[in-house]
C-alpha cells in the first residue's frame, strides 16, 4: 500500500508521494494512477525525496508515465505539502527539481516558488515567442476571444510538426487584456492535452509579452496577473539587459484528499 496525497494549484493536479522513508516500487503505475478513469486521476505524479543540501527533490513524472521537465504548480504544490509535513525551515523551502535549485516561500493560502532566470528565447513573429521556463513553451498571442479558440487542434499541430515532434512542447495561447492583466489556455506535452493550468506556461507566455510589448512594461520590477481556465495567477519579475531574473509565480495550492494505492 503506497500512501498518496492529492493537490491542486489552480486546477492543475497532481498525486504526491513521500519517497522519504518509504520504498517507491520501481514498476510504480504512474499513467494509471493519473488516470482519471481507471485511476486517482491528475496532470502528473510526484515524490517527495531527501536530498544532500536541500530541504527535498521534487522527482516529477507527467501523466503518460514518463519522467519530465519542470513543473510550476507542481512546485508549488509540493513545497506547501513539504511545508505541512514539517520540512523546511519556518516558512522557506530550498528544494532541487528537474531544472536545478529553486526556493519556494508559503504566505498563508499563497506559495511562491522562485523560476530560474530567464536570458535566451526565439522570436518566431511578431506575436509568437518560443521561450523555455523550465520546460519549453511556444507562447502564441491572439487579439481574438481564447474561450473559442479550437486550442486541441492547433495545438496538436505545432507539437506534432516536425520541429517539436520529438522532444514536444507546450502550446499556449494568450490573450491581452491589460499591459498587466493577461489570460490564456494551454496544452500540455506529456498530458496530451489541455490543463485548467500551467506555471511554467504562464511564467512563459508573461515574459514573452514583455518581450513583445517591452515599451509597455519598462525595465523595472513588474507584476502581472493572469486568468487561467483553473484560476487565478501572478508572476512577479525583473527585466534586466540580459533577459529576466527574481522571477516568481504566485498563487494557491490546494489539498484535495489522501487515501492509499494497493
Amino acid at each position: 500500500m503506497v500512501h498518496f496525497v492529492k493537490f491542486q494549484g489552480t486546477g492543475n493536479d497532481f498525486v504526491l508521494i513521500d519517497g522519504r522513508t518509504t520504498i517507491i516500487p520501481t514498476t510504480l503505475p504512474v499513467k494509471q494512477m493519473c488516470d482519471r478513469n481507471f485511476g486517482i486521476g491528475a496532470d502528473g505524479l510526484m515524490i517527495l525525496q531527501n536530498k544532500v543540501g536541500y530541504d527535498f527533490e521534487m522527482i516529477y513524472y507527467n501523466s503518460d508515465g514518463n519522467l519530465s521537465s519542470m513543473c510550476g504548480n507542481g512546485g508549488r504544490c509540493i513545497a506547501q505539502w513539504a511545508h505541512q509535513l514539517g520540512v523546511g525551515n519556518n516558512n522557506e523551502l530550498k528544494f532541487w527539481a528537474p531544472d536545478g535549485e529553486h526556493i519556494a516561500v508559503i504566505e498563508k493560502s499563497q506559495v511562491r516558488l522562485k523560476m530560474n532566470d530567464v536570458t535566451t528565447w526565439k522570436i518566431i513573429d511578431e506575436t509568437t515567442i518560443e521561450i523555455n521556463t523550465g520546460s519549453p513553451h511556444y507562447a502564441h498571442f491572439t487579439d481574438n476571444s481564447i474561450q473559442d479558440y479550437p486550442l486541441l487542434s492547433w495545438a496538436q499541430s505545432i507539437r506534432y510538426n516536425e520541429t517539436y515532434a520529438k522532444e514536444g512542447i507546450n502550446v499556449n495561447i494568450s490573450k491581452v487584456i491589460e499591459p498587466n492583466h493577461l489570460q490564456m489556455r494551454t496544452y500540455e506535452r506529456g498530458v496530451e492535452n489541455e490543463t485548467l493550468s500551467c506555471g511554467t506556461g504562464v511564467t512563459a507566455a508573461v515574459l514573452a509579452h514583455a518581450i513583445l510589448h517591452g515599451s509597455i512594461l519598462g525595465d523595472k520590477k513588474q507584476i502581472v496577473h493572469m486568468d487561467t481556465p483553473g484560476g487565478k495567477l501572478a508572476l512577479e519579475f525583473e527585466k534586466t539587459e540580459n533577459g529576466f531574473e527574481n522571477i516568481w509565480l504566485i498563487g494557491p495550492a490546494e489539498e484535495v484528499f489522501s487515501g492509499h494505492w494497493k
